[in-house]
């Protein structure tokens, strides 16, 4: 299961290696069809890549650092760095081949 992240722990959670932050809400729909297929994507890639997932209602001050305007949002992280924003929601092929190509 994905790490559930807040505004006083989530630069913990992306300090080393790949990470992708969902910002997210329960009332979001595209959230909740996201939220299982980044869960496979974790599972399946073996750790390669961090999935970790921050409720903007809760979280506003982080949601707000990233300019996050719609939902779902997932900001790609290196070693503690923003590299890219992905926005809406996206098929697991797709995800998987993205996150491939920042691996390599």
């Amino acid at each position: 299961m994905s790490t559930q992240v807040t505004d006083a722990t989530w630069q913990s959670e992306v300090q080393e290696g790949l990470t992708l932050m969902d910002f997210w809400a329960p009332w979001c729909g595209p959230c909740r069809m996201l939220g299982p297929v980044l869960e496979e994507i974790e599972e399946e890639m073996d750790n390669k890549v961090k999935i970790v997932k921050l409720n903007i209602d809760d979280n506003q001050m982080t949601a707000s650092q990233f300019g996050i305007m719609s939902i779902p949002t997932m900001v790609l992280f290196k070693d503690g760095q923003p590299v890219e924003k992905l926005t809406g929601y996206h098929p697991k092929d797709v995800l998987v081949d993205y996150l491939e190509t920042k691996l390599a």
